[in-house]
C-alpha cells in the first residue's frame, strides 16, 4: 500500500540524509523501523507526511507511493487527507486547550459530525485515562498522558496510515508495555497499517511483522521480526545482548565492526 522507492532526501540543498531508502508498509500491518540516533529514521517519517518542507528538507531522488499515487510531491495537509497521519517524538500537543479540545482538533478534515462524537467514545475506551481528564488543560498531564492523548488525537482522523515516531519515548517500563498494547489494539481493531520508529527494539520486534534496520541513511538489514530477533547483529546491538545471552555494554562496541557487519 505505501512503498518508498530509493528515495534520498538533501537538507538545505547541502545536506544528504537519506540515501536511496526503499521499504513498503502493506495494508493492515505493523512494520518497524530501527536504528540508533541519527540513523535517519525520522527524517522517512517527514518524507512520507510531507513534513521536510517546513525543515528546507526535500526528496531529490526516487518516489514515494500510496497504492498508485506518488504522494512525494504533495503538500502535508493533502497527505493527511489522503489517510497518512503521523505522531510526532515527544508528545506535541496544544498545551493551552483542553484534552477533549486536543482530541476534537484531529477531526479537523473530517465533516460528519455524528461519526466524530461515536469516534470520540472509542478513543476514551482505548484510552479510559483521558475520559477522566477531559476538562483538564493539556499542559498539566503527565507524560503517558500526553502519550495517549497525541495517539488519540491521531485516530480522530480516522488515518488508514500511522506513522509513530519513538511512542515509548521517556515513559516509565509499565507504560510502554501499556502503550504498545494499545498500538497492537488499535492495529487490530481498526485495521490501520502503522509505520513504527522505536529505539525500544525488543517491545518494535515484538508488535511488528516485519522490520527494517537503519544505519547512516541506508537500510542495512531487513526481514520477518520473529527473525530478526533471533539475528546475532540485531541482539548485540540492538537488545543488548552477546550470542551467549549476556548483556553488553554499548561503549564497547565499535562502529567499524557494525559496518563491517552489516556490509558483508
Amino acid at each position: 500500500m505505501l512503498s518508498l522507492n530509493n528515495i534520498e532526501v538533501i537538507y538545505s540543498n547541502v545536506i544528504l540524509v537519506l540515501k536511496g531508502v526503499s521499504l513498503k508498509l502493506d495494508d493492515g500491518k505493523i512494520v518497524a523501523l530501527l536504528g540508533g540516533n541519527g540513523a535517519g529514521k525520522t527524517t522517512t517519517l517527514k518524507a512520507i507526511s510531507g513534513l521536510l518542507k517546513t525543515e528546507l528538507g526535500e526528496v531529490t531522488d526516487g518516489n514515494i507511493r500510496l497504492d498508485d499515487q506518488r504522494i512525494d510531491r504533495k503538500s502535508p495537509d493533502e497527505i493527511v487527507r489522503l489517510g497518512i497521519v503521523q505522531v510526532m517524538e515527544g508528545g506535541l500537543i496544544f498545551e493551552h486547550l483542553t484534552v477533549e479540545k486536543n482530541l476534537k482538533l484531529g477531526a479537523y478534515i473530517r465533516s460528519d459530525s455524528p461519526q466524530v462524537r461515536k469516534d470520540m467514545e472509542k478513543i476514551y475506551e482505548y484510552f479510559p485515562k483521558l475520559l477522566t481528564l477531559k476538562n483538564r488543560t493539556s499542559g498539566y498531564i503527565s507524560g503517558g498522558e500526553r502519550q495517549m492523548l497525541v495517539l488519540g488525537r491521531a485516530l480522530m482522523a480516522r488515518p488508514r496510515i500511522m506513522l509513530l515516531d519513538e511512542p515509548s519515548l521517556g515513559l516509565s517500563p509499565i507504560l510502554v508495555r501499556e502503550i504498545f498494547r494499545i498500538i497492537k489494539q488499535i492495529n487490530a481493531d481498526e485495521k490501520t497499517s502503522i509505520l513504527l520508529v522505536e529505539q525500544n527494539a525488543r517491545m518494535a520486534l515484538r508488535i511488528s511483522e516485519h522490520a527494517y534496520v537503519m544505519e547512516n541513511g541506508r537500510i542495512v538489514m531487513d526481514g520477518l521480526s520473529t527473525q530478526l530477533k533471533d539475528n546475532e547483529d540485531i541482539k548485540e546491538f540492538y537488545l543488548g545482548l552477546s550470542d551467549i545471552g549476556k548483556r553488553k555494554s554499548y561503549k564497547e562496541v565499535k562502529h567499524y565492526k557494525r559496518r563491517k557487519r552489516w556490509l558483508s
